[in-house]
């Protein structure tokens, strides 16, 4: 049997990984492809670094572009990572030879996915991303295969592992973000630099993924994003108290309540989801995968969305699927779609959650109450807690209400004299439509 080619750009942790898998389970995967898969050419950006495998044998490049460039491999991997540079110029060069391409960029492909898809229709080269959402868990066939027969209504969830084992770690330690992340950066679960994952940003390229295989490409610059660095562990008392939990979600809609018909209703921020929902469970480093389908009904998959083994095993699953003969489009439709806006969120409604620190003194309600009515917030339910340093936590539930009457309010409460430091809104998500 010929084995199936591979020349791979990147070596780190992932590239390594699929490296390992290959060889450890080559019985395993040959029997299931149908013919070995094996690593052939290679590039990093030192050659003499121990991997911790051995890489005699193998042909090494320069560069990204040179492994896209060899005559002798089947399938270009680019492991390398970022939306633009020797990924983005090694992906396009394999796309235009006819080579089929594996990556596990989600910022490539959420990014410029547009131009790469078009490519991939006109040389008939497939593109396959599977380690791009989610790491281990199968979300793109869940979503582009296991459901193609449906018509999807929503489609996100918890999409960023840092993020999650933040959240986790505030609500069962009672410590505040910055004490936090500093843990998780010591332990390897987040970056020095760790803003692409705590403002959100890993979670919007997946979104973006997610929502362009469920509905269709999105307007990148148009998704809203915010991250989790305003959450305080104050706010995850309050959220248990109410019978919530906290996650920074992901989530896309197709034809939201009032919305016309081909509008897509797409964001990333942290929420407030009910905490008998099965996201909620989800804890640590953990991703979850939430889909709603007018056949399927609700699901959800979860698992672990990154490391050296999950995002492997993503990689080789996708050569697997090559190896096998099976070409599937990009976003998973013959056509090749071309990319929407997301919908104004000012008009959708929805019920918040909405954090106060207040000055302890009589009349405090009667002025908080004033501006939410000038806004035309209507108020489920109040909790307060006393604050360590004098005055108080106030907790608001309120209403559906637009979310344009909810962040106005929010200014407005701001300036008054009462308010100390900034308010906290938080959408309340049930994740269905």
């Amino acid at each position: 049997m010929k084995p199936l080619r591979i020349g791979l750009a990147g070596l780190g942790t992932v590239g390594i990984g699929v490296i390992r898998l290959l060889r450890e389970n080559a019985e395993t995967i040959t029997a299931r492809a149908g013919r070995p898969i094996e690593v052939v050419a290679v590039t990093a950006r030192n050659r003499t670094k121990d991997r911790g495998v051995d890489l005699s044998g193998l042909r090494w490049h320069d560069d990204a572009v040179s492994v896209a460039q060899d005559t002798g491999i089947d399938v270009a991997v680019e492991l390398i990572g970022g939306a633009e540079g020797p990924a983005q110029d090694m992906v396009v060069t394999a796309l235009e030879r006819g080579l089929p391409v594996v990556t596990a960029n989600k910022a490539l492909v959420a990014l410029h996915g547009g131009r790469l898809s078009r490519l991939s229709a006109d040389r008939n080269a497939p593109l396959l991303f599977e380690a791009a959402v989610a790491g281990g868990i199968p979300a793109i066939k869940l979503v582009r295969e296991g459901l193609a027969a449906d018509r999807l209504e929503s489609v996100g969830g918890i999409l960023n592992g840092t993020c999650n084992y933040i959240l986790t770690e505030m609500r069962t330690s009672g410590r505040d973000f910055e004490e936090v992340l500093a843990e998780a950066q010591a332990r390897g679960y987040a970056e020095a630099e760790p803003s692409t994952d705590v403002d959100g940003w890993d979670t919007a390229h997946k979104l973006a993924i997610l929502a362009g295989l469920a509905f269709r490409p999105l307007h990148f610059d148009s998704l809203p994003v915010h991250g989790i660095r305003d959450i305080t562990a104050q706010d995850l008392k309050f959220a248990k108290e109410l019978g919530y939990s906290i996650k920074l979600l992901g989530l896309s809609r197709q034809n939201p309540d009032g919305a016309p018909d081909g509008t897509i209703e797409a964001w990333v921020r942290p929420c407030m989801v009910p905490a008998k929902a099965p996201i909620a469970a989800v804890e640590g480093v953990f991703n979850a995968v939430s889909t709603l389908g007018r056949f399927s009904g609700p699901m959800t998959i979860s698992g672990r969305g990154a490391g050296e083994g999950p995002t492997a095993s993503a990689v080789v699953a996708d050569l697997i699927d090559l190896a096998r003969g099976n070409a599937i489009p990009v976003w998973g439709r013959q056509d090749v779609p071309a990319p929407v806006a997301c919908a104004d969120l000012a008009e959708l409604k929805s019920a918040f959650y909405l954090r106060l620190d207040v000055q302890d003194r009589p009349g405090v309600m009667a002025d908080l109450t004033s501006v939410l009515r000038d806004n035309d917030v209507s108020v489920h339910f109040v909790s307060q807690h006393d604050a360590a340093t004098g005055g108080a936590h106030l907790a608001i539930v309120t209403h559906q209400v637009p979310e344009k009457a909810i962040h106005a309010a929010a200014t407005a409460l701001a300036a008054l004299p009462v308010v100390t430091g900034k308010p906290l809104v938080l959408k309340i998500e049930d994740l269905v439509p």
